[in-house]
């Protein structure tokens, strides 16, 4: 090791650390505590210079300590000055059986300042503490006997009201309590936070001592960062130490503006579909049930038409009027087929009000049904990148709103093999998919369908839409003679193959690291 090069290369920062070991030898040990005082310096530059040093091996950690501390949160704060929800549900349980009026856990849960989480835990706890009855029509009945755990909670508050305490000094039921309403992930309305303080001891290693002893025996000149007048003048720059420049270190990132990746997909994929010839299509995100499921032949009685599938719009809950004569049209072949589909219908009486009830998209083949009564070119290539909505569990693969490319095809030449060729091609440069695969399927509103599936490379295989031709009793209705093939593919899912993405909220992510390194395959 050149002695001299490691101590050109040290930080004045990190010179004062060394410095502070002075001629101690190899075993003396400093904790931080102890470096702080002697180098005075603040807490964020020695821990800048400790961990230099660290990482060059100067400094090594000869014990380190971690002690859960305790401290009180703002809503520890908010329930020592007023009440935690064990106490004002145990009040409110004693004040109902003073007025023998039973108090229910509905309006509890709906007080101010009462989250219905924090009634339900609460509620169950004093229950299971026997000062809580449960009794008939969800009323909650206080049996006389005081909560303990009301109690705790009250004295550690008083406790911890002006500074943190170690968790190990309190009492073992109390830690108990206060683990229990600690913050955890997921869960921010606790009263209590329990922080790790780590308390490290440090010594120099064998290169440390080395470079401690150089310093001690030669003395620290004064650092300075530039050559100025002065110096020249009176000679004093003999005397100074000059800090290195390393032109080897790479320069600071500078963070332009980007797009957001999943806007920049969303871009990319109409520009490649307008490349090929096709159209964009337009549509509203308020729909009438007519449009995006009536004109569809999907069945009034239709399960997906449930409220747990679809939202429906409060106010105004109907569309004034739907076009004929697509209303009749559609209306007769729902009912019977019509004069000229050569169906039978569903069979059922339909009704022209509930068509006009509105609800947020659903589904992009809305978009591609209004095309189709408006007259489209034939042959023709329509698409549309249309924001839908649906009731569903959000997780890794699925949310309640959502981007689908959909698409249309129409002309006398148009076959399932057409279909099934576009899908491949979308698949692969759209979704950048590497496997891919067909599954037959059924819709109300194609005939024959086919799903189109994906291989996550982490996810495994993934349904990303369906397809197929549409049937007679949606396209003659609408004024359309000849055959006409559609899609409705999950974008959304498509991007995150593309774009290596592992979870579908990643998308629409604050996280600039992820915004910043994110790049859209051309």
């Amino acid at each position: 090791m050149d002695i001299s090069l490691l101590i050109d290369s040290l930080h004045p920062l990190e010179i004062r650390v060394l410095t502070a070991f002075g001629q101690r030898v190899v075993a003396a040990t400093l904790d931080s505590e102890q470096l702080a005082e002697v180098t005075g310096l603040e807490p964020s530059q020695l821990s800048m210079a400790v961990e230099w040093l660290l990482a060059k091996s100067l400094l090594v950690i000869d014990k380190e300590t971690i002690t859960p501390v305790v401290s009180i949160t703002p809503i520890g704060q908010q329930y020592l000055d007023a009440s935690s929800p064990l106490e004002r549900v145990l009040a409110a349980a004693r004040q109902g059986a003073e007025t023998g009026h039973r108090v229910t856990i509905q309006a509890l849960q709906s007080q101010d300042g009462l989250d219905s989480s924090l009634v339900s835990k609460a509620v169950g706890r004093l229950k299971k503490e026997g000062a809580l009855l449960i009794v008939q029509g969800g009323c909650i009945e206080s049996t006389g006997r005081p909560s303990p755990t009301a109690e705790r909670l009250r004295s550690l508050f008083q406790e911890l009201r002006h500074s943190p305490r170690e968790l190990q000094s309190f009492p073992e039921p109390e830690r108990h309590v206060i683990e229990d309403y600690a913050v955890k992930r997921g869960n921010a309305k606790e009263p209590f936070r329990i922080d790790e303080r780590v308390a490290r001891v440090f010594k120099l290693s064998a290169e440390g001592v080395t470079a401690s002893e150089h310093l001690v025996a030669q003395g620290v000149a004064e650092e300075v960062s530039q050559l100025s007048p002065e110096l020249l003048k009176d000679g004093g720059w003999r005397n100074k130490r000059f800090r290195k420049y390393t032109i080897s270190l790479r320069p600071p990132r500078i963070g332009t503006g980007k797009k957001h990746p999943y806007r920049e997909f969303l871009d990319s994929v109409k520009t490649k579909l307008v490349s090929m010839g096709f159209l964009e299509m337009r549509g509203s995100l308020v729909e009438t049930e007519f449009w995006n499921m009536d004109a569809l032949f999907m069945p009034q009685f239709h399960p997906a038409r449930d409220i747990h599938d679809v939202y429906f719009v409060k106010e105004p809950t109907h569309a004034g009027h739907i076009a004929e004569p697509f209303l009749t049209r559609v209306g007769q072949t729902h009912q019977n087929g019509g004069t000229t589909t050569g169906s039978t219908g569903w069979g059922y009486p339909f009704d022209a009000e509930r068509a006009k009830r509105l609800v947020l998209r659903s589904q992009g083949t809305a978009v591609s049904a209004r095309t189709l009564a408006a007259t489209p070119a034939t042959p023709g290539k329509y698409f549309s990148i249309a924001r839908c909505f649906r009731y569903d569990q959000v997780d890794a693969t699925h949310a309640t709103d959502f981007f689908q490319v959909e698409g249309i095809v129409l002309g006398a030449d148009i076959n399932f093999r057409t279909l099934l060729g576009l899908l491949n091609l979308f698949a692969r440069e759209v979704a950048q998919a590497r496997e891919v695969k067909f599954l037959p399927a059924y819709f109300p509103f194609t005939e024959p369908s086919v799903e189109l599936h994906v291989r996550h490379p982490r996810l495994g295989w993934m349904e990303l839409g369906g397809a197929g031709l549409f049937r007679p009793e949606v396209t003659l209705p609408l004024g359309v003679g000849v055959p006409v093939i559609a899609w409705g593919l999950g974008l959304d899912r498509m991007a995150m193959v593309a774009l290596g993405i592992h979870d579908i909220r990643e998308l629409f992510t604050d996280n600039l690291e992820l915004i910043r390194t994110t790049k859209v395959p051309l």
